[in-house]
């Protein structure tokens, strides 16, 4: 057969076709394929943001170094305001909505307990956030911080506002870690010198206590 012939052209062309489709059933799927990261964000107050030390040092930061290490495709983000309530929180989760959440830790209420909000408000309005998440993107998977307060404060109202968040994590189906400060609240060698905010070390004993319920959802 002729090179230049027209029936040489019209089986060469046929030949490479059928040659482009035997490759593409052989392929193996590239890391192209693979689904988008898992976007986690943390909604909080100081004790989120890292109050009084580096970010990087911060229990978030420390959960994305953790996520890293273990080849899980997911990031954090922060949405955390030093001195926020749950008001405030409210107010400001529209915003936050804006970037996909497929899972939502909510770290929020600390500053309700200090300042003796009424907890049935506090509990109202941590709800109405979790309800905007959830109608943004119904998918998402709720974890619940649980928080207590200092026993000075008096045992009928922090047993109300320590109640909040179990409360919360059954109606909404969400994964609940007990108390975020566990094994840092009220430890002097663990938080900074107001006693309130922990400290580098605090930090790394609340990514720990954190890693453990969030891990299995990852």
């Amino acid at each position: 057969m002729p090179v230049n012939s027209p029936r040489f052209h019209s089986f060469f062309k046929h030949l490479a076709q059928f040659c482009c489709l035997l490759s593409a059933c052989f392929t193996l799927p590239t890391a192209n394929a693979e689904e988008p990261a898992t976007q986690i964000l943390f909604f909080g107050d100081s004790l989120s943001a890292g109050y009084g030390i580096a970010p990087e040092l911060a229990y978030p930061a420390l959960i994305q170094k953790k996520i890293d290490a273990a080849g899980i495709a997911a990031e954090v983000t922060v949405g955390a305001v030093s001195g926020d309530t749950s008001a405030g929180g409210l107010r400001r989760i529209g915003w936050m909505l804006r970037k996909p959440v497929d899972i939502f830790v909510l770290a929020l209420g600390a500053n309700d307990g200090l300042r003796g909000t009424d907890t049935k408000a506090s509990a109202k309005n941590l709800q109405a956030t979790i309800d905007k998440v959830k109608a943004r993107y119904p998918e998402v998977t709720i974890v619940i911080a649980g928080m207590r307060l200092p026993p000075s404060l008096g045992k009928d109202y922090t047993d109300a506002f320590a109640a909040i968040y179990p409360a919360l994590a059954e109606a909404n189906d969400a994964t609940l870690i007990p108390f975020l400060l566990e094994g840092v609240g009220g430890r002097i060698d663990l938080n900074l010198a107001d006693r309130i905010h922990p400290n580098a070390q605090g930090h790394a004993i609340l990514s720990e206590t954190v890693w453990q319920v969030l891990r299995p959802t990852l």
